[in-house]
């Protein structure tokens, strides 16, 4: 569309809104019918480590999302001469999992327990026991079973139980309602039927432990709904939440709220069967579209859903780019003790480039980026290490593509696993994420390390609440169609691509990192073991 057509577009309220909370980053984008950026805002947050569990206060929830959305309708405002007073459709996504629970009057009954948190390790090992299938410590109903082992108040006052993007849809439409890949990682899901696996329900409901308490899980649960569905609509109080101003109108359809694994599905066309993308950010994850059943049920495998309901087999890390962007800070800090304001893009690409340019071993670096515990490498707390030998070759490109090395570690350990235990294969790997804003070098380092190519689009950097928004487009005018054909159809017939082979010595060269890596992780533990988080933490 062009400027003039956009500004009517805008005046009849023609476009759709996606908002994304992410793990550092709330973020909200407006598209036009064509899926097309009219405007964004976005708000920079960061969880928090309190009573030894991480998480994010309410309020800043809402002061991100008030402010995200103030930012874009200043652009559209700025750009277009006009407010937004009706948007078509909107949807809400976010981290996935974690644990908001609340009481019959709607209170919060424990601060929110994000998917970072390593504290529910017996719930998730006795539920994958009890239903023959991988419950990960980040699911929802992991953090509702220790909670009820460990005996916790709260438990008996238990109303409902949602996501952030389940509770943030709540507020604005009145809807207790999740999209289908958000709520597979709430309860696993019976591909049959698209809803929660009722076998599962009723053994969990039998256990001895939970017949205790005067709530039944399948109401406690949010209902389930997949993508193309509508799920409510915006109320007036809504409305308001979203944009203080008055300006915003209610009755904008509601899209079934989405997970960040959906939406980076769905911003990287990867939601049919044999397709796979990667996102990678504050934590990382794989998922591949499965065409056949696991061999067998892997801790480190999750099974979850595409936003319209198919077997998707997840890698799900922790940790990814936190540590570089500590590091990252402190280059920047040292810049401005110098006299020199080096603004963020040009930090991180001067620093990415340096990479470029070190031995493909990173010179025997090792590096370990674990802000918070990691369950793929059997670590239940964060202490980030950096180690080296006397005969090291420490200089500025091992130590930055070190970094790079270790933020992609416990994916690729994940991804063994599909590969060779299992055979998997995709016929399209694309990644997504901050980290590829620098053009080619994390792609690269991405695809040495999982030996596969790897595609980057256009909108690589910015694929989360942008694939929210066409999930919005599509609830309005999917009209019955397959989700998989539509953005086929629609949304990427001409889709702007790069992509990169493996490179033989940077393949080799990972490979003795990985060695090194794999080899050292007791010194890691020892780490954990041995230094007192400063907060009181383990």
């Amino acid at each position: 569309m062009n400027l003039v057509e956009t500004s009517q577009a805008i005046q009849a309220g023609n476009v759709s809104l996606g908002i994304e909370l992410g793990s550092t980053r709330i973020k909200a984008v407006l598209i036009t019918a064509d899926y097309n950026t009219v405007a964004a805002g976005s708000y920079n947050w960061e969880n928090k480590l309190e009573n030894n569990v991480w998480t994010y206060s309410l309020e800043d929830v809402w002061a991100g999302i008030q402010t995200s959305y103030k930012q874009l309708a200043a652009e559209v405002q700025s750009k277009y001469h006009q407010p937004i007073t009706n948007i078509k459709a909107i949807g809400i996504s976010a981290m996935m999992h974690g644990y908001l629970a609340f009481d019959q009057a709607d209170n919060l009954l424990v601060p929110f327990r994000t998917w970072r948190n390593n504290i529910t390790g017996q719930a998730a090992d006795e539920l994958t026991k009890l239903f023959n299938f991988n419950i990960p410590q980040r699911w929802t109903i992991a953090h509702l079973y220790q909670a009820i082992l460990n005996d916790e108040a709260h438990v008996n006052e238990l109303d409902f139980v949602t996501t952030l993007a389940g509770y943030v849809h709540w507020q604005l439409s009145g809807e207790k309602v999740l999209g289908t890949g958000d709520a597979s990682g709430v309860f696993p899901i019976d591909p049959a039927t698209g809803y929660y696996d009722q076998k599962m329900l009723d053994q969990f409901s039998a256990q001895a432990n939970v017949k205790k308490y005067p709530w039944n899980i399948e109401k406690v649960l949010p209902a389930v709904k997949p993508a193309g569905q509508a799920a409510g609509q915006l109320t007036e109080t809504g409305a308001k939440l979203l944009d203080p101003t008055g300006n915003l109108q209610g009755g904008s359809l509601m899209a079934p709220p989405e997970g960040d694994a959906g939406t980076g599905m769905v911003g990287t066309n990867s939601v049919r069967q044999r397709t796979g993308n990667i996102s990678v950010g504050t934590s990382a994850f794989s998922m591949v579209v499965l065409d056949q059943s696991l061999k067998q049920v892997h801790r480190d495998i999750d099974i979850v859903m595409t936003p319209d309901g198919s077997p998707v087999a997840m890698v799900h890390v922790n940790n990814c780019s936190s540590d570089i962007n500590a590091w990252t800070s402190l280059f920047g800090d040292f810049a401005q003790r110098l006299g020199v304001d080096v603004p963020a893009d040009k930090l991180y690409g001067t620093l990415f480039l340096e990479a470029t340019r070190a031995d493909p071993n990173a010179g025997g670096l090792i590096n370990y980026s674990y802000l918070s515990g990691e369950n793929i490498t059997k670590m239940d707390a964060g202490r980030p290490l950096f180690v080296r030998t006397p005969n090291s070759n420490f200089n500025l490109p091992n130590f930055m593509l070190t970094q790079l090395y270790a933020a992609f570690a416990p994916l690729e350990i994940g991804m063994e696993i599909l590969t060779e235990e299992e055979g998997i294969q995709t016929d399209v790997m694309i990644a997504q994420g901050g980290l590829f804003k620098t053009p080619v070098i994390g792609q690269q380092v991405l695809a040495n390390a999982l030996n596969i190519p790897i595609t980057i689009m256009e909108n690589a950097g910015e694929g989360g609440p942008w694939g929210m928004a066409v999930l919005a487009e599509f609830a309005e005018n999917g009209a019955g169609q397959d989700l998989a054909d539509y953005l086929d159809s629609n949304v990427f017939s001409h889709p702007e691509t790069m992509t990169l082979s493996p490179e033989p010595a940077g393949v080799a060269g990972y490979q003795e990192f990985l060695k090194n890596y794999v080899a050292a992780l007791p010194v890691e533990s020892e780490a954990i073991k041995t230094i007192p988080d400063q907060n009181g933490g383990k």
